[in-house]
């Protein structure tokens, strides 16, 4: 006798499901461990390769004012990647940023922020915490939280982020979302458990004391207990210690046995220059705190203090012109932010705030090569959603409407105008999109066309035509003559207009399907 057909097609999905999970396992590089691989090694480079970039944008930038110091920091990072247990084209980066923090995103794209070498003492603590990153890349601690995601979810899904030390948290939008969110991940304790261990063996197979990272976790559990250190929001937040990791830390250097090079004299000569000017950031750092606080006199008198510790900033200058363009400046702001950008031409701010400010002096024009600039860099809502609205008033609607669609992207005030900007494009182009609709009988049968905006916006006249199908084939059998529905509709509302039809069932009613082909945006 034949199986039932129900039974071989799910015979056939279990099949194809199991034969899916074993050709996607594979060895962990680091731990030697089998496990489930949907990301394959490809895959991991192009997504770090595409997100390093976007992603230190949105931490800050790069720190350019000292290259031997980001040349000291490679080094150190090159030295333990030979002793590495995956060869991956690493790279590393020191950002513009106070806040004590590294990370690591897949393909072996690795960040330290200027405010973590300040706090270190040797490079043995600089080993240990980029040792620690690496494994992250290495062991696949990115890839696996992606396919968690995957396993779960059917899909990677790039959710928002915040950008550190700039007005831009909730703006970055389009494929620059998934970067930034790469570099402010939380791994789970068992990988930071990993991290720790091989970091560890990483160390002392390059000529490093393990011992440093014990010290230095002791340190930080010591630091956090406070809740007072500035690496709350920095380190902590993504890697948490605690007394379990200095232990098992512990067990790990009696292991792998303590011995090998501090470095802290080399370590004190290279990150000299940065230590010098650590007054002038910590200046800079509250002359923002001051301007979103809207004291502009204290922003002011505290962006000077910074430069005058560290003239070659252009961090410092776009202060000035952020100060400016609060005050209502537009030109003053201007001639700051070209100054940063002459000082640093690859960091996305300076750009898009001058961008901002020829639009607001109406000098469109002038305002589209820095805006286009500053969305190469970093794409952002406001950059989106003004090169819109110049497109827009060019009449190059199908321009204005992308750029619109990536402004919307953005959970915040300039994506939810760019949201309503969009839609008075494309509804009258696709109103099914924005118009639910179908057809509903009263209590004696009287066939009404019934739609509600599903919009953010009120929609004026909508034209619908109304289609009956036959119970037995599914075809169209008819169709009415064109109806408007007028008067207008609220968002989130309904309006209705009589078919002029009768049906003696609620299951005659479902024959009738409602189209919507023309509506437009109320005035």
């Amino acid at each position: 006798m034949q199986k039932p057909t129900h039974k071989r097609n799910l015979s056939l999905v279990l099949v194809t499901a199991t034969a899916l999970f074993i050709s996607a396992c594979g060895t962990n590089p680091v731990t030697k461990k089998r496990e489930l691989q949907l990301v394959s090694e490809s895959q991991e480079i192009s997504m770090g390769a595409q997100n390093y970039g976007p992603a230190r944008q949105s931490q800050g930038g790069d720190y350019v004012i000292d290259p031997e110091l980001t040349a000291y920091v490679q080094s150190v990072g090159n030295r333990l990647a030979k002793v590495s247990d995956r060869q991956l084209p690493y790279e590393y980066t020191v950002l513009n940023d106070s806040v004590p923090n590294a990370w690591a995103m897949p393909g072996g794209k690795i960040a330290f922020n200027r405010g973590l070498l300040y706090e270190l003492n040797s490079e043995a603590e600089l080993a240990a915490v980029m040792g620690h990153e690496m494994v992250h890349a290495a062991a696949r601690h990115g890839a696996k939280s992606m396919e968690r995601g995957i396993f779960m979810q059917g899909a990677m899904i790039a959710v928002g982020i915040g950008a550190q030390n700039t007005d831009y948290a909730n703006l970055i939008v389009g494929g620059a979302q998934l970067g930034a969110q790469l570099a402010t991940s939380k791994y789970g304790r068992d990988a930071e458990s990993e991290s720790d261990l091989y970091g560890m063996q990483y160390m002392k197979r390059a000529g490093y004391d393990p011992t440093a990272a014990v010290t230095l976790q002791e340190t930080f559990v010591r630091l956090s207990a406070d809740r007072k250190s500035n690496f709350i929001e920095g380190l902590f937040a993504s890697h948490p210690p605690s007394q379990e990791r200095v232990d098992a830390n512990k067990i790990t250097l009696a292991k792998v046995g303590a011995g090998g090079e501090w470095g802290k004299e080399i370590y004190a000569q290279k990150v000299g220059k940065l230590k010098s000017t650590q007054a002038a950031y910590k200046a800079y750092d509250e002359g923002v705190k001051a301007l979103a606080a809207k004291d502009t006199v204290k922003a002011t008198t505290l962006a000077k203090q910074a430069i005058a510790g560290e003239p070659r900033e252009a961090r410092f200058q776009e202060l000035l012109g952020d100060i400016a363009l609060t005050q209502k400046k537009p030109q003053e702001a201007l001639t700051f932010y070209d100054k940063a950008i002459k000082m640093q031409p690859d960091y996305f701010k300076p750009h898009i705030q001058s961008g901002i400010a020829l639009f607001n002096l109406g000098k469109k024009p002038e305002a589209e090569p820095y805006l286009k600039r500053a969305n190469e860099l970093l794409p952002t809502a406001p950059g989106h959603a003004l090169l819109g609205q110049i497109a827009e008033e060019r009449g190059q609607t199908d321009l204005a409407l992308q750029h619109y669609q990536v402004a919307a992207g953005s959970n915040s005030e300039i994506g939810k105008e760019a949201t309503t900007r969009g839609m008075r494009i494309d509804l009258p182009r696709n109103p099914a999109k924005y118009i639910q609709a179908g057809a509903q009988a009263d209590n004696a049968g009287n066939l009404y066309a019934v739609v509600q905006n599903g919009t953010s916006v009120p929609v004026g006249r909508v034209q619908v035509r109304v289609v009956k199908y036959d119970a037995q084939t599914g075809r169209a059998v008819a169709q009415s003559a064109p109806m408007t529905i007028s008067g207008g509709i609220a968002p989130g509302k309904r309006n209705q207009i009589a078919v002029g039809t009768k049906v003696a069932t609620a299951q005659e009613a479902q024959l009738y399907k409602v189209v919507v082909e023309a509506a437009e945006v109320a005035q």
